[in-house]
């Protein structure tokens, strides 16, 4: 007979992180492992902005944010793992969020924009079964290849985040960089896919592994109905007036290898992500004068760490924009990497890290009035103190710069009038764990 157990897990970590590894080893051969970790994040911070204040006074739209704002965060991570008598080992993992507020607008406010933080969401749902030696497989809406194994991405400090984040101390800033040197962004992991996970071989006095993935449409794990007669089909190979971010037919593959020499434990990889966007029936958007390239970016990571000291570089270059949605034929390819360091001695931790892009951004191909390239840099700092496991403090500063000369539009209030935004902000909060 199986025995139940229930078990609070306190080493998942914000950002996504902990879902790397598919399973957590259970006690013995016909057990299972319930969990119901959770997460719970809270700052308070200083924010300034080239973007702090706008619109018309003479037609009422006019506004002032600000300098001073909170932040928070609550995720649930229900799931469980096991193994059966003979040995293969399976389970369901899960990521649950709540949704943003209307800014100014608590819940249940008199307001018709909606109800604020009143309802959850899913961001990760999927089930996995394998064994160490054979591999496992993911099904459902879960990270993939690319997101699963890369390396050079130093994030163990601040909030966890820095500047990839839908919860953390980023959402009090104005504006933000649309960062793709990240990989753990949901535009990837968000979507229901299959990922198989190879077995770790032991190569030259290390690890090598790798992993590949196949997402037939860019969907969450409850589609909708294909219904062929509307645009909006959820499996449609062909939409009206196209899009910039439906996917068919991605598949991604990575491999990693990782060892430990003298101290130093030290891992790369590389992966290649490629995706086709739906076609375009009758005109191209404006947008995409010509339609839209395909979506094919590599990806390079290197890293080691050594006596509580961890050093990364991570290298992203292909035919994509911000946010991982597809290039407008004739715009530049996007190129971005991140450097990054962090040192922990025992409850302390410090760290840092600077990325640097370029994208065709706001530029349609063949205007004459916007610049070819959106460069976007940002540095991330932050500082940590753990008080028990469970219970961390943190401080951060980020700065973010935007420029793309012609790119002002009133309808996106993202780059100011001159080509230029920048952002930064300082905060301090707590992170709680269970």
């Amino acid at each position: 007979m199986r025995k139940l157990l229930l078990a609070s897990a306190a080493s998942l970590l914000a950002a996504g992180t902990a879902f790397a590894q598919p399973a957590k080893q259970v006690a013995a051969p016909g057990t299972i492992v319930v969990h119901l970790d959770g997460y719970f994040q809270f700052s308070v911070g200083a924010v300034g902005s080239s973007q702090m204040s706008g619109g018309s006074v003479a037609a009422g739209t006019a506004y002032k944010l600000n300098g001073d704002g909170t932040a928070g965060d609550f995720r649930l991570y229900p799931g469980f793992d096991a193994q059966t008598l003979n040995g293969i080992w399976y389970g369901f993992q899960s990521d649950i969020r709540v949704t943003f507020s209307n800014a100014g607008e608590a819940t249940n406010s008199n307001t018709t924009n909606g109800q604020g933080n009143s309802t959850f969401y899913i961001k990760r749902a999927y089930g996995y079964i394998g064994t160490p030696d054979y591999g496992f497989a993911r099904f459902g809406q879960t990270d993939s290849a690319f997101t699963l194994l890369q390396a050079g991405m130093v994030q163990n400090y601040g909030d966890g985040s820095q500047f990839n984040s839908d919860g953390d101390t980023r959402q009090m800033l104005p504006t933000i960089p649309g960062l793709f040197v990240y990989a753990n962004t949901s535009k990837l992991y968000g979507t229901n896919k299959v990922v198989y996970e190879t077995p770790a071989v032991a190569v030259l006095g290390g690890k090598l592994s790798g992993a590949i993935g196949f997402e037939p449409n860019s969907n969450a794990i409850k589609q909708g109905y294909a219904n062929p007669a509307s645009a909006n089909a959820a499996n449609a190979i062909s939409i009206v007036n196209g899009s910039p971010n439906r996917r068919r037919n991605t598949i991604d593959a990575a491999v990693a290898y990782a060892e430990t020499v003298n101290g130093f434990t030290n891992k790369v990889s590389v992966s290649y992500l490629h995706g086709a966007p739906l076609g375009i029936l009758g005109a191209a958007p404006a947008t995409a004068k010509y339609g839209y390239d395909e979506l094919s970016v590599f990806q390079a990571g290197a890293q080691t760490t050594y006596a509580g000291l961890t050093v990364g570089a991570n290298l992203k270059e292909g035919q994509l924009e911000d946010g991982y949605a597809f290039k407008p034929k004739g715009g530049r390819d996007g190129l971005g990497y991140i450097v990054g360091a962090s040192y922990t001695v025992g409850p302390y931790t410090v760290g840092a890290s600077y990325f640097n892009e370029q994208t065709s951004g706001y530029y349609v191909p063949g205007s004459t009035t916007v610049a070819r390239t959106l460069s976007e840099y940002g540095v991330a700092a932050g500082a940590n103190y753990q008080i028990a496991k469970p219970i961390n403090l943190f401080i951060q500063y980020l700065y973010g710069h935007q420029h793309q000369p012609g790119a002002f539009a009133a309808s996106n209030g993202v780059i100011g009038a001159n080509g230029n935004t920048q952002e930064q902000l300082v905060a301090a909060g707590t992170t709680l764990k269970w």
